[in-house]
């Protein structure tokens, strides 16, 4: 989950969210109607950042590997600096992240190659480990303010911990929230410290959300988004620092030809960029006797293809059709903007409705050390083998394309089984509340009909969320491919 200093809810962030669109969206919106609803549809995206990231990925991800003998029973391995394994692959990791540049204008869509002053030379070895990592995080395209520290999140359902808490900042590059409504826990690991695969690879899933990812564009506020190519924020506030980050973690790849020819902008989504990254890293990593920094880029990797497993970072506006949209979209052109302004409101609540009971779910199985349908279903893999072998499609056209395919039917069940006032009432504003609602009391009082059906929905994410990202931990560990 997005770390913030105040809650931020779709009603007050949406003024925030339109500005940037302003100036650019006023010429095309005679040629391409269609194109101000898709931003406003959008403006849910960037209404709570709390909404955003699906919520703390290492509790769900310990559950999923801990099924996977190649994870739960791998040996332990060293944990070593980042600048250690820098230093000892450098020339491999240059070529390596000129492969992938070269993969991925083949590849991707409106791909931005990466500038030729970005390309890694190994000889910046020579200026220090600090200036080797700098060189290394900007060939990326990532923040350099990305801290890559050695720790691990602690499962919930392990031992209390012993070894030094670490404090928020020294592993997120994002400000901590008044409220940490995830429950992150950050346990110190010393170089040369052993430690199990199973920690590494769990605590490194949620580990893109800690500001990787924030203010990599044009016309971000950082000294490095002008030089990374990737143009101006295809959608959201640059202003604000969680709003970047979505380009990264959505992929809008089955929306309808129509919402497409109006908005072509849905298409400059790099989750694919990023997975094949960090997919190409672990597998060098383990290949050169760098176990731990296998295990560390096989845990970013799998966040991304877990993002995907959400309807809301894989469709649009989930449960509103086309048809819908237009038609919204035409009361506002006639200066009727009401519903327009409501499925703003609906879309973000519905989105931080569904994620954030997710959530409560895990702590609260965590708390009580009782198995529930949802840890029975991410220990579940009996239909990991019917999705086949993983390769460089699956995120397009297995992952998102099952997700965005859900959307519609799990936003009826929310309907169906939340209060309505949560997800059906535009005039609530669940991002501004949402830290002093009790979602899965809330749901309860529904009757426990209406939570089994809800909590069985959940379920069915949870289960792909785990078959896909042991598919993907699988693939990585296969003999070496080409990048």
């Amino acid at each position: 989950m997005f770390p913030s200093s105040s809650p931020v809810g779709a009603a007050s962030a949406a003024k925030a969210c339109t500005e940037p669109f302003a100036a650019e969206a006023a010429p095309t919106t005679k040629r391409h109607p269609i194109k101000r609803l898709l931003l406003a549809a959008l403006l849910a995206l960037c209404a709570s950042p709390a909404a955003w990231a699906w919520s703390n990925h290492a509790l769900a991800s310990y559950r999923a590997f801990e099924v996977l003998p190649e994870v739960s029973q791998a040996a332990p391995v060293t944990a070593e600096p980042l600048e250690d394994f820098l230093a000892d692959q450098a020339p491999a990791i240059a070529r390596l992240i000129d492969a992938q540049d070269a993969w991925a204008r083949a590849h991707i869509v409106h791909y931005p190659p990466l500038p030729a002053a970005l390309r890694l030379d190994p000889a910046v070895a020579s200026q220090g480990p600090q200036a080797l990592r700098k060189a290394f995080l900007m060939a990326l395209r990532v923040s350099p303010e990305s801290r890559l520290a050695l720790y691990v999140q602690p499962d919930p359902w392990g031992p209390e911990p012993t070894a030094a808490r670490m404090p928020h900042d020294a592993v997120s590059a994002l400000p901590l929230s008044a409220e940490d409504g995830e429950k992150h826990r950050f346990v110190r690991l010393e170089p040369g410290e052993k430690v199990a695969p199973l920690a590494v690879l769990a605590s490194a899933s949620d580990e893109p959300d800690y500001g990787m990812d924030v203010n990599l564009w044009e016309d971000s506020p950082s000294a490095w988004g002008p030089l990374y190519g990737f143009g101006k924020l295809p959608f959201g506030n640059p202003s604000l620092s969680f709003a970047t980050q979505a380009p990264f973690h959505m992929g809008y790849y089955h929306e309808s030809a129509l919402i497409y020819a109006a908005a072509g902008f849905l298409k400059r989504t790099y989750p694919e960029l990023r997975l094949h990254q960090y997919m190409g890293l672990a597998e060098l990593a383990f290949q050169s006797g760098h176990p731990y920094w296998g295990w560390r880029f096989t845990g970013l990797a799998s966040h991304y293809a877990q993002d995907l497993t959400q309807p809301y970072h894989a469709s649009l506006a989930p449960g509103f059709s086309t048809a819908r949209l237009i038609g919204i979209q035409l009361l506002a052109v006639l200066g009727l903007p009401a519903r327009k302004n409501d499925m703003v409101v609906l879309l973000s609540n519905r989105h931080f409705v569904l994620e954030r009971y997710e959530s409560q779910m895990i702590q609260a199985s965590a708390r009580a050390r009782q198995t529930t349908a949802l840890e029975n279903a991410l220990h579940d893999t009996k239909t990991d083998a019917s999705y086949g072998s993983w390769n460089d499609d699956t995120l397009r056209d297995v992952v998102s394309l099952e997700s965005s395919s859900m959307g519609k039917a799990v936003t009826d069940q929310m309907l169906a089984s939340v209060p309505s006032r949560y997800v059906d009432d535009p005039t609530f504003d669940f991002g501004v509340h949402a830290g002093r609602i009790d979602l899965m009391a809330e749901v309860a009082r529904q009757g426990p009909a209406s939570r089994a059906a809800l909590e069985t929905s959940i379920a069915t994410l949870m289960r792909h969320f785990g078959a896909h990202s042991r598919n993907l931990v699988r693939a990585i560990l296969q003999p070496p491919r080409q990048p």
